[in-house]
């Protein structure tokens, strides 16, 4: 073995995270691995995230433990490259590029939508009866994409998985599973310490939670499961079982990981969050005009949520509370302006953010959305594509519909939902005019914003849509 074998793996490309702490570590000195295997499992405020092995190999030396705060570059473990010299040499650079390689992707996007949508508790697993019942203990301090107000231990102050002492007649040692069954187990109130693995070297699959809820083992608290999502404390009812074969013939269908992902953390808004939702129209006739003469001058595609991007940043200037998050009794108004835009995608609904949109003209702003979409619906998303939004549009223009109750994305404090436009015959006072009108649904947090702001809102972008050619000088 030459000393160019033995490569020092680092973490890669995580996005803007920094000291995050391991939470998990899969693999022991002497474990052979294969390329993507997950190495050890970091969970930061905002995401859980496996580091995959970047090559086939051995490894020789753990330089980090559980409990270890890393950022990008930390060096993890060496690892002997499998096979000859050159293969050695290839894993070397793929090393120093720190880079994840493509079969993360579908990771990347889920450990994304977790950052954007939902801040990760510990699981079952890992935190004690106290910390499962109390929402105030396990959420994180607000940050992007939580529920304002929630408090949560600082990291350092959490047990480990490997010190947890055992319960019930499970394991004895660490909890060998990943973000996605972690997250299901919390879904379904399992304490995976209680779960027996049956993967490779006795890691816990979705079958095994799926199998230990089938056999009727009691939850870790030993109260019916509540609905997935539903923040613990509401003295909810037990949510119904009900046999439907008895009904006539049925057929079950796993729902996409992004949607197992942001299912809870949609309901968690829903239920923290006093939604109300604000609708009117916007009359778009110059502006689709408009819009179809620049796609036939040039070669970017503009489309309405383009417009809709600079219409919303022009406004939020105006109305600088509607680009806030609510930290406890105070507001955190944020200066630079990222608008996320739902995306449609064969798995699911993401949001990737198109960064300090302020600073971006119309057609790069269109480029941008384009890339984006793109990169969504063949899973490309990566974590740092999705994090960071202060106001968040859902069009579903291409679709239908005449208005909807978008759910608010904390903590953001409001979110603009659109659907297809219209002609309609609008009176100007002496006649009536065929006119297309846009409806807009604006939902807030009516916590943060009144009636009155939100009406006044959307007046002022209702105004900036029909008159966009000014707002863009």
């Amino acid at each position: 073995m030459s000393a160019t074998d033995v490569i020092s793996v680092e973490v890669p490309d995580i996005g803007d995270f920094e000291d995050v702490p391991i939470i998990e570590i899969h693999v022991g000195v002497g474990d052979d691995v294969a390329a993507d295997d997950p190495l050890l499992t970091l969970e930061s405020d905002k995401a859980t995230m496996d580091v995959p092995a970047p090559f086939a190999g051995t490894v020789r030396e753990l330089q980090v433990s559980v409990g270890d705060k890393v950022s990008q570059g930390t060096q993890l473990l060496k690892l002997e490259a499998a096979g000859d010299a050159e293969a050695g040499d290839a894993a070397s650079a793929a090393a120093s590029d720190g880079a994840p390689s493509e079969a993360t992707a579908p990771e990347a996007v889920a450990s994304a939508v977790d950052a954007e949508s939902e801040s990760a508790p510990p699981s079952a697993g890992d935190a004690g009866p106290e910390a499962r019942s109390a929402p105030a203990e396990r959420a994180s301090a607000p940050t992007e994409q939580q529920v304002p107000g929630e408090q949560q231990a600082p990291a350092e102050q959490q047990a480990p998985a490997e010190q947890q002492p055992p319960a019930g007649n499970g394991h004895r040692g660490p909890i060998y599973a990943s973000p996605a069954v972690r997250r299901l187990a919390r879904e379904l109130s399992v304490d995976l310490m209680r779960v027996e693995g049956t993967g490779r070297k006795g890691r816990i699959t979705k079958q095994d939670v799926e199998q230990f809820v089938e056999g009727g083992a009691p939850a870790t608290d030993g109260r019916a499961p509540a609905p997935s999502g539903a923040p613990a404390g509401l003295d909810l009812p037990p949510w119904p079982t009900i046999d439907f074969t008895k009904f006539g013939e049925v057929e079950r269908a796993e729902r996409s990981r992004i949607q197992r992902i942001s299912g809870p953390s949609l309901a968690r808004n829903w239920v923290m969050i006093p939604h109300v939702t604000h609708n009117d129209e916007a009359d778009i006739t110059e502006l689709e005009a408009w819009r179809k003469r620049l796609n036939s001058e040039q070669d970017v595609k503009v489309t309405m949520v383009s417009f809709l991007v600079v219409a919303s940043v022009a406004t939020l200037k105006a109305f600088p509370t509607f680009n806030s998050s609510l930290d406890g009794d105070e507001l955190v108004l944020k200066h630079y302006y990222n608008i996320g835009f739902a995306a449609d995608t064969p798995g699911g609904l993401v949001v990737p953010v198109i960064k300090d949109a302020d600073k971006k003209g119309l057609l790069e702003i269109a480029a941008e959305l384009g890339a984006l979409s793109a990169k969504a619906r063949d899973g490309k998303l990566g974590p740092a594509d999705m994090q960071g939004s202060t106001f968040t549009i859902s069009s579903l223009g291409g679709i239908g519909g005449t208005s909807f109750t978008p759910i608010v994305n904390a903590p953001e404090v409001a979110i603009l939902g659109v659907t297809r436009s219209a002609m309609k015959p609008v009176w100007n006072g002496s006649e009536f005019q065929p006119r297309l009108m846009v409806p807009l649904s604006l939902s807030y947090d009516h916590r943060v914003i009144d009636g009155a702001a939100a009406a006044r809102f959307v007046v002022h972008l209702v105004g900036v849509l029909s008159d966009l050619k000014r707002a863009l000088l």
